[in-house]
């Protein structure tokens, strides 16, 4: 078991050295995208809660 886990550090090791990591530059232009992208699809979901919560209420109020 010991060994096994040794094994699965060393293996974790040799692969995190192979990993391309982002420059700054890349990770700071990724993590505006992504905050960018995180914003419009809130505003959208936004406007969709806030239009089928109308809908519904005006068929609820129209029904009852």
């Amino acid at each position: 078991m010991v060994a096994r886990f040794t094994q699965y550090l060393r293996d974790t090791s040799q692969e995190m050295k192979r990993v391309s990591w982002p420059s700054r530059n890349e990770l700071k232009e990724s993590t505006i995208v992504v905050l960018v992208t995180v914003f419009i699809i809130t505003v959208f979901l936004f406007i969709v809660d806030k239009g089928l919560d109308t809908g519904v209420k005006g068929i609820v109020k129209a029904l009852g």
